[in-house]
């Protein structure tokens, strides 16, 4: 098992997932008018990506999050193949995403987590959506170090203008 269900009053964790997070989405903006950005939000699976050590400290008042995607649901959209999740996703050898299992204790079904389209969210928030039961898991630590580590080399990648040149 990589979840457990901490109890409702423990701290934000790394790795913590929480159901009916607010994200923000810009809904209609044109650089050439003078027109105010328009702004929805959507309620989000998401899980928080801020090191441990900083929100236990309170060192950040914005987490990071990343929202987490139904595997079946970009399947079902034409998003994904269910051979790309169950292969090369899974294995960590895409860019931006990261495949967690399904857990029936826990409600969550498979899931991408989609490191493309991070956001920052108070930390209030989130510790106020967990004390109200929102935080459906935790993942534990070797599992969130290694989504950590798919997070860090997704940005950290140098990418190059051309592949080098072969004889």
């Amino acid at each position: 098992m990589i979840y457990r269900l901490p109890p409702r009053g423990d701290p934000l964790d790394q790795g913590d997932i929480i159901d009916g997070c607010p994200t923000l989405v810009v809904t209609s903006y044109n650089p050439e008018e003078i027109n105010p950005i328009q702004i929805d939000y959507i309620l989000n699976r998401v899980i928080i990506l801020t090191q441990t050590c900083d929100l236990a400290n309170n060192k950040a008042s914005l987490a990071v999050v990343a929202p987490l995607l139904e595997a079946q649901e970009l399947v079902d959209r034409q998003l994904l193949k269910a051979a790309d999740i169950k292969g090369t996703i899974r294995a960590g050898r895409v860019y931006g995403l990261y495949f967690l299992p399904k857990n029936l204790e826990l409600g969550l079904p498979e899931c991408v987590v989609d490191l493309r389209h991070l956001q920052t969210i108070r930390v209030d928030l989130l510790a106020a959506l967990c004390r109200r039961g929102q935080r459906r898991a935790r993942l534990l630590p070797l599992y969130r170090e290694h989504l950590a580590k798919h997070l860090a080399d997704t940005y950290s990648r140098i990418g190059l203008p051309e592949p080098y040149e072969t004889d």
